[in-house]
């Protein structure tokens, strides 16, 4: 039952916080452009659309790692019991954040939007102020050295991979 009720959790959350940043709030923010948007074939919308796809992607696979893998929720008052380290979490310390800017740029690309853009800047900001100034340091206290050691390996914004350990 206790699996099953943390999916469920992870799932209520990423609908609802990943959600509203990444698809209703940019939905909100070009609604009115949205009745002369015209498809077309564009290195934009392809670009666009193909960082969207990835980075929903992304996210998702994140999110379903932090249930079965580190045993919670991505929400800061749910959070994992185990240090999540595999996956995408081994090549960039904060995958979902990741994911989720990309989404945010595909969309100011594939919308053609200018407002997108300025609104993916302030999101993918505020990702960062919260990740140094809150999760950092919350995960040095419940995770110590492992964390630490972590952190050594694993870089917080840019992919790579690491070495093997």
């Amino acid at each position: 039952m206790g699996q099953r009720m943390t999916a469920v959790k992870t799932s209520i959350f990423t609908l609802l916080v990943p959600g509203t940043v990444a698809v209703f709030v940019p939905y909100l923010l070009v609604r009115a452009d949205m009745g002369v948007f015209r498809w077309s074939l564009s290195a934009a919308h392809f670009v666009g659309g193909l960082l969207m796809l990835c980075g929903a992607s992304l996210g998702l696979w994140c999110a379903g790692l932090f249930a079965v893998v580190g045993k919670g929720t991505p929400a800061p008052i749910d959070p994992p019991k185990d240090l999540v380290a595999v996956g995408a979490y081994r090549v960039v310390r904060n995958p979902m954040y990741v994911g989720i800017a990309s989404v945010l740029f595909g969309e100011a690309l594939f919308f053609h939007s200018a407002t997108l853009a300025v609104y993916a800047l302030a999101v993918t900001t505020g990702f960062h102020l919260f990740v140094v100034l809150y999760e950092e340091p919350a995960l040095r206290k419940q995770f110590g050295k492992s964390y630490e050691d972590y952190c050594l390996i694993v870089s917080r914004w840019l992919p790579k991979i690491p070495p093997r350990y």
